[in-house]
């Protein structure tokens, strides 16, 4: 089934986007949601075909796609984002879109490739799907992401020393997303709940501080966001958004972080992945990746 185009401000209508891969196209998504992120769509309508290696499967992609698009909405206009490391069905599909102007195709790999081929002085392998490869880093990630479930929110706070990042802060200020999305990019990572009414775990203080990174927000950004959180419940657990708490939790643990001697992170205002990428500057400055690990 071909999905229908989406709506900017129900008046713009942007065009359904046409993944082919000769691997699974996570890729080519990756890149599509980005570029209509920027047209205030952040969930495109995409259609994928995966694990490509006749062309003829190509051609009738785009034919009964063209012709679906023209029953539909009167155009056969199609737009393409390809990611193809198969030469032969890369250049298949070029002679093919350069024969049909209705065809508006992308080709996400090419470009990349051959840059670093040309500075590298490598010979690139020509097997799909190299990034899913389930190699030396993939069973890392794999790893750091069954250890990172095993020490979040506060659990099995001995093995702390074990981390490769540690995560402090209080209550909504998304310890669980960063230490998640770090843990995919094959980092050890534990976080710890801090609170008024708790006292933190001892073995913090066993945490190397280049390892530590304390979370900080401002009162009202965490206000606002607790009280969305406890909606209806708001009247039993009061206390959990009230300006003065608020305040106070945050005081509390922002001393802690300076006793510590933590590096302290804004997450305010700021998406998971920007936060991780400021973290990952810091740790990686004292701790580097080894050249033979891509994560």
């Amino acid at each position: 089934m071909v999905l229908e185009p989406v709506t900017v401000d129900n008046t713009t209508p942007l065009p359904t986007i046409h993944v082919i891969s000769d691997s699974v196209g996570l890729t080519a998504q990756a890149v599509a949601r980005a570029a209509t992120s920027q047209f205030g769509v952040t969930d495109p309508c995409i259609e994928v075909l995966p694990k490509v290696n006749e062309f003829s499967d190509i051609k009738l992609f785009f034919e009964e796609h063209g012709a679906h698009h023209l029953e539909v909405l009167g155009s056969d206009r199609l737009l393409v984002f390809y990611t193809l490391v198969d030469e032969t069905l890369r250049l298949q599909l070029k002679v093919y879109v350069e024969k049909h102007p209705n065809i508006v195709a992308v080709d996400l790999l090419s470009a990349a490739i051959d840059a670093i081929a040309e500075v590298s002085g490598l010979a690139p392998s020509t097997k799909p799907g190299g990034l899913h490869v389930a190699d030396e880093n993939y069973f890392r990630r794999i790893a750091a992401l069954e250890f990172t479930i095993a020490h979040d929110d506060g659990r099995n706070p001995q093995d702390l020393t074990q981390a490769d990042i540690v995560l402090i802060g209080v209550s909504r200020t998304s310890k669980t997303p960063l230490s998640i999305y770090l843990a995919q990019q094959g980092h050890k990572v534990a976080n710890i709940p801090l609170d008024l009414h708790t006292d933190p775990p001892r073995e913090l203080e066993d945490v190397d501080s280049t390892r530590l990174f304390g979370l900080m927000t401002t009162p009202e950004v965490l206000i606002n966001i607790r009280q969305r959180r406890l909606g209806n419940a708001s009247a039993v657990a009061a206390s959990y958004a009230d300006p003065e708490e608020v305040h106070r939790d945050l005081e509390e643990s922002r001393a802690l972080m300076r006793r510590l001697g933590c590096i302290v992170v804004r997450t305010d205002n700021r998406a998971v992945e920007e936060t991780a990428q400021e973290i990952l500057r810091y740790y990686e400055r004292v701790h580097p990746v080894s050249s033979d690990v891509l994560i």
